[in-house]
């Protein structure tokens, strides 16, 4: 296994490419159990016959936990964006129908989503009656069993030499309401300052999959504030602001 050709650096790991096969090493001190999790849940999206990089193998690497994947050739959705901006639409049409490919699969021993947001509600920095409500309007929204990507945005998105659409980064994959995952995808594009796309991007998913934005929204506060316990500084402020606004107009 070589590890001289970084091709990519994430917050506690690296990434190198050793021929057709993809390593992720993860830092010193990252959760074994979070690993083991990561390729598990990879694991199980592949029984799904959806196109993602197939796991090898998980190992140690001078120490370090290690997962053994596909490496994908081709070009991310979020390149190709900015290198194609008079694509654009055909490019958003791609990443929601890509996204509602992703939804209509099911893969039953996958956490549940609405677990783990309830867990992380309950450590969200918010007032205790704020988290009283979101805890509350989470239970009444319907229960779901579709797949959810969890971190569905461009950058995760490959298109292969061939044109085929591949999607990267099954860590934090579920099995729930899709429209928790679109109100999570919307987070993105507002996270990044592009407010246009994410609002053309809501616009299109609501249109195609026959979905009430007004559904979607509900969502918001609650996903906001599930996403706000890991996030950096800067983007905790962002979503707690949005976590307050517990009736989204």
């Amino acid at each position: 296994m070589k590890l001289d050709q970084v091709i990519a650096t994430r917050e506690h790991k690296k990434i190198y490419r050793d021929g057709n096969k993809c390593i992720k090493v993860f830092d010193q001190d990252y959760s074994k159990a979070d690993v083991l999790h990561e390729a598990l849940n990879q694991a199980r999206i592949e029984e799904t016959g959806l196109c993602i990089p197939r796991v090898h193998e998980v190992c140690t690497v001078n120490g370090q936990w290690a997962i053994v994947q596909d490496f994908i050739e081709g070009t991310t959705l979020s390149r190709l964006v900015v290198d194609h901006p008079e694509k654009f639409d055909e490019y958003m049409e791609l990443f929601v129908n890509l996204q509602m490919e992703v939804q209509s699969k099911t893969c039953p021993m996958l956490t549940k989503l609405k677990d783990k947001m309830q867990r992380k509600i309950s450590q969200a920095d918010l007032d205790y009656a704020t988290r009283y409500d979101l805890h509350t309007r989470l239970e009444g929204m319907p229960k779901h069993n579709k797949v959810c990507h969890g971190d569905f945005r461009p950058s995760n998105i490959i298109i292969t030499n061939n044109g085929t659409p591949c999607v990267l980064d099954w860590n934090h994959a579920t099995q729930g309401n899709a429209s928790a995952d679109v109100a999570r995808t919307y987070l993105l594009f507002c996270l990044r300052g592009d407010k246009e796309s994410a609002d053309k991007y809501l616009d299109l998913f609501c249109q195609k999959s026959g979905t009430q934005k007004r559904y979607v929204q509900k969502w918001m506060p609650i996903v906001a504030a599930s996403q706000s316990v890991k996030s950096i500084p800067e983007e905790r402020e962002f979503l707690l602001s949005w976590a307050n606004v517990v009736d989204y107009e």
